[in-house]
């Protein structure tokens, strides 16, 4: 919404002084909001400059709009505020990836929708030479803008189903993949190349943009489908970049400064993340954005290996031995979400340190399903920032600890990241839990196994004690024990 607006600004038309300092302006709130939102300690005022700085850029493309009719800005602005408003009340914090996805998703559409509109009336965006031809530069731009678009369109939709249980999360391998993939990129980039030179418009320029748009949105279906679930954190940020991407793609072709430089901070960002996450995973950043290249099916089929045995054991287990301990470190994972045992968890880590006991929160880069996820719900618990650690600050602390107490976490524990080469895990940094004294898994059935699809030798070590129940439930009863 925010870009198709943008997009009916001042293109076409040289540009007031006041309106390049606006848009100035806003870039570096948009920069600020970056930097504040690269700590917890700071995000809120990160928040605040992003949208003090959204506000700045929306205020000015309003008031030198020259393309659509205000009263038809200001309906779509009310219709779109009152479906966004409505659907962030009702989500649920455990669908908040999925509905990142979709969002993207409409970012990529509204790219496409711009794109084609600039492409079907140029002389309204000001991008048609003397001979009321597009300019060659806009050509190229509009076919890259479009095709961004289109793949991050088709390429959210594919994240969105299978973050939320629609389409399996296991990575779905076509046969020759990767040659698919190739030669459908070389295609779209050929098919640029070809209507960037053509200057005479008619049926066949048509066509062409036509093709481009449809095999976008096919290698973004391609691109995705073949990722599996433990790199789906990834594919949430990947696609976000993508998006920046297509933004700033759309902002070059219609002159539009804004667009310009919140769509390079949000494509460069998703793309530094992505980078990030995919070192903290072992995996091959190349690989990972290629469409799961040298991915292999998973290696597990929703279910543990064998039956194995397994120590089981109570709340009031749980709770004597936490109140005994003098170092606990807490793991958290999707489960926890889904139960909303955040504040449950709070109040049991208040508790236990009343008691003397030093509580600390160990966060993996991927836990959860997008970048961040365990970090919003123990904020929203208000769980105070210092005691949360990242994997590389607190993983040399598992061998002083007396208790590692998993709460719905999986892959981010399992040891097969370190010593199954045929896991599709393997290389993964994983948290040391096997190093600790005493282990608390909880988690609902010993029937179900990570998104990876892998079993857990986590389970069946000595000093594990599995808590099998709902989080939420099993913390509530551990708190009562405990008082």
């Amino acid at each position: 919404m925010m870009m198709s607006l943008l997009a009916s600004g001042v293109a076409g038309t040289e540009i007031p002084a006041w309106v390049a300092l606006a848009y100035l302006a806003a870039g570096v709130l948009f920069i600020l909001a970056l930097r504040g939102l690269s700590s917890p300690q700071t995000s809120r005022a990160g928040n605040r400059y992003g949208m003090i700085g959204m506000l700045i850029a929306v205020v000015t493309t309003l008031v030198t709009h020259n393309i659509a009719n205000i009263a038809e800005i200001g309906i779509a602005m009310f219709l779109g505020g009152i479906i966004g408003v409505t659907v962030a009340r009702k989500i649920a914090m455990t669908a908040m990836p999925e509905l990142v996805a979709g969002f993207h998703s409409l970012v990529g559409l509204a790219a496409v929708v711009v794109g084609l509109a600039a492409w079907l009336d140029p002389g309204s965006f000001g991008i048609t030479d003397a001979t009321g031809q597009i300019l060659l530069v806009s050509r190229i731009e509009l076919g890259l803008g479009i095709a961004i678009g289109a793949i991050t369109f088709s390429g959210s939709v594919i994240a969105f189903l299978k973050l939320s249980g629609r389409m399996s999360g296991n990575p779905i391998l076509l046969p020759a993949r990767h040659a698919i993939n190739l030669g459908t990129l070389v295609a779209i980039l050929g098919m640029i190349a070809a209507y960037a030179v053509s200057g005479a418009g008619g049926a066949g320029e048509g066509q062409l943009i036509i093709w481009i748009t449809v095999a976008a949105f096919i290698i973004g279906f391609l691109l995705i489908i073949p990722i599996g679930g433990a790199d789906m954190p990834v594919v949430v940020s990947m696609l976000n970049s993508y998006s920046g991407w297509a933004a700033a793609a759309m902002g070059f072709t219609l002159g539009n400064t804004a667009m310009i430089i919140t769509g390079a901070l949000v494509g460069s960002s998703g793309a530094i993340l992505s980078y990030i996450m995919c070192k903290a995973m072992n995996r091959s950043f190349i690989s990972v954005i290629a469409g799961g290249f040298g991915a292999e099916a998973s290696g597990g089929d929703g279910e543990p290996r064998e039956q194995r045995p397994y120590k089981q054991g109570s709340a009031a287990d749980a709770a004597f031995m936490l109140e005994q301990a003098e170092k606990v470190i807490i793991i958290p994972g999707y489960g926890m979400a889904v139960a909303q045992a955040q504040h449950a968890l709070r109040e049991m880590c208040d508790l236990l340190e009343e008691k003397g006991v030093n509580v600390k929160f160990a966060i993996h880069p991927v836990a959860g399903r997008m970048p961040g996820h365990m970090n919003v719900l123990l904020a929203e618990a208000s769980v105070d920032y210092d005691k949360v650690f990242e994997l590389e600050d607190i993983n040399s602390e598992f061998a002083q600890a007396d208790v590692a107490f998993i709460i719905g976490a999986n892959d981010v524990v399992n040891p097969a990241a370190k010593t199954d080469k045929s896991s599709p895990i393997y290389g993964m940094p994983v948290f040391d839990v096997d190093k600790a004294k005493q282990v608390f898994f909880i988690k609902r059935s010993m029937g179900g196994v990570g998104y990876a699809g892998v079993d857990n030798d986590v389970f069946y070590m000595d000093q594990t004690m599995m808590l099998l129940s709902d989080a939420k439930k099993m913390v509530e009863e551990i708190v009562k024990s405990i008082d």
